[in-house]
């Protein structure tokens, strides 16, 4: 019986990946749609279901109802599974199965998968995404065992309640998801460093991206091997939690309606999650809604940048974040060349940074204004949301669930362009099906 074939159209991997998540919030939002999915007092609406479908398969976070009382056990596990897929990618995942099963890839399936998880040779593919799945599972699973014994000798009766919330947390937090099976997320775990802890570890190597843990899980123990990639985004990604944690603490520190009134030894553990979470983690222990003014907007600069590429982060990504400062270092020097360390980079990978970056502040700053039409919020919590959404951050100021449906509409829209990547979404209906073969003469305007 021969195969069936996929349309030129949409057959280039480019097109094929966006389409490829669509399929499955779709899939989603027709699951949570079903009568089980709900707690008996809802009947079931289309908005809730595409935009929880939505947010969970890009492994944001945001929500328009409570997850703990809206949606049934059966509802929260349709919820667990689109995060675990969502995280690792629908590429990632089918490839892995067809390895574990059929062992063979084809030319197709590699492409697609070397676009969702920016693998520069074919040949890294496969067993990349081996090592992909064992990483992943093997973060997940140390977090789950150490939440649920937390959660059992000082927070639940049962070990199967423990046991679910705990899986369900390191779920959340490895793939950077914001969802809770607490109405109040995890403010009841305020300053209990053995839950706290493990949940932003869970998020910080989650956002580290794929290609970095499977360079780390060979060759930790030699960092002068590195590659250029791994070593912006791991001592970035360290470079900015130490800053976010310090800078969340000295602006938070005497603030009583976040840090104020905690003992000092709490106040270091909500620290440090103000250091993670903001970077895509989602999951909060105190109100954002409530930070000053200057924390609210140096949290927005955080989630802008971002975790690794290629990770369960959003964002810009660190990698383009520390590639653009070298290329202005680069600039105000009069180098020729842009160089980290003895490699330099390509003036294609820099094209590239600084059309993520454009594309991204023009969708974020046209979508904050957008928002305080449709939704009449102020500027500080509109910037806050859309900057949540676009960097799949899932952090909110308490403005999602009182959105308008025009509103959610454009918030489920940058969760997706968040999720499959600016230049994925552009190039997705501008792509070339050839490249020109000729060039034009060159001008120089001025600049400056």
């Amino acid at each position: 019986m021969p195969r069936p074939r996929i349309p030129a159209a949409i057959a280039h991997p480019v097109r094929l990946l966006p389409l490829t998540f669509l399929t499955l919030i779709l899939a989603g939002t027709l699951m949570l749609m079903l009568p089980f999915a709900r707690t008996g007092e809802y009947s079931p609406e289309f908005m809730p279901a595409f935009f929880t479908s939505t947010s969970a398969v890009t492994v944001t976070g945001l929500a328009t109802v409570d997850t703990a009382s809206y949606w049934s056990p059966a509802g929260q596990v349709i919820i667990l599974i689109l995060v675990e897929i969502g995280g690792l990618g629908i590429v990632a995942l089918a490839t892995v199965l067809g390895l574990f099963i059929g062992g063979r890839l084809g030319l197709r399936t590699r492409l697609v998968a070397q676009t969702d998880m920016h693998v520069v040779s074919l040949g890294e593919v496969r067993p990349l995404f081996r090592r992909v799945a064992v990483v992943m599972l093997s973060f997940q699973l140390v977090i789950a065992v150490v939440l649920s014994v937390r959660y059992r000798g000082s927070y639940f009766d049962s070990w199967g309640t423990s046991l679910w919330h705990g899986v369900f947390d390191a779920v959340m937090a490895f793939n950077n998801a914001g969802f809770s099976l607490n109405s109040d997320s995890i403010t009841r775990y305020a300053g209990d460093w053995l839950i706290i802890v493990p949940i932003c570890l869970g998020v910080f190597f989650g956002a580290v991206g794929f290609p970095v843990l499977a360079e780390l899980f060979s060759g930790w123990r030699n960092p002068s091997k590195w590659t250029i990639h791994t070593r912006l985004t791991v001592w970035g990604s360290v470079f900015l939690l130490v800053v976010g944690a310090v800078v969340f603490l000295a602006l938070e520190w005497s603030n009583p309606a976040t840090l104020g009134t905690l003992p000092w030894d709490h106040r270091l553990v909500s620290g440090l999650e103000g250091g993670v979470m903001p970077r895509s983690g989602g999951l909060n222990s105190f109100d954002w809604g409530s930070v000053r003014p200057e924390t609210l907007s140096f949290g927005t600069v955080l989630m802008f940048i971002g975790g690794g590429s290629a990770s369960t982060a959003g964002g810009i990504k660190v990698t383009t974040f520390l590639l653009l400062a070298y290329v202005v270092l680069a600039e105000l020097r009069g180098d020729p060349q842009v160089t980290i360390g003895a490699r330099a980079i390509s003036s294609a990978v820099v094209r590239t940074a600084l059309t993520i970056a454009l594309i991204s502040v023009m969708l974020v700053t046209g979508s904050t204004w957008l928002l305080m039409l449709l939704s009449e919020a102020t500027f500080e919590n509109a910037l806050f949301e859309v900057t949540s959404a676009f960097a799949t951050a899932g952090l909110s100021t308490g403005l999602t669930p009182d959105l308008n449906n025009a509103s959610q509409v454009l918030i489920i829209v940058l969760m997706f362009i968040g999720r499959v990547g600016t230049i994925t979404a552009a190039s997705a209906f501008v792509l070339r099906r050839r490249a020109p073969r000729y060039t034009v003469p060159e001008e120089q305007p001025i600049i400056g």
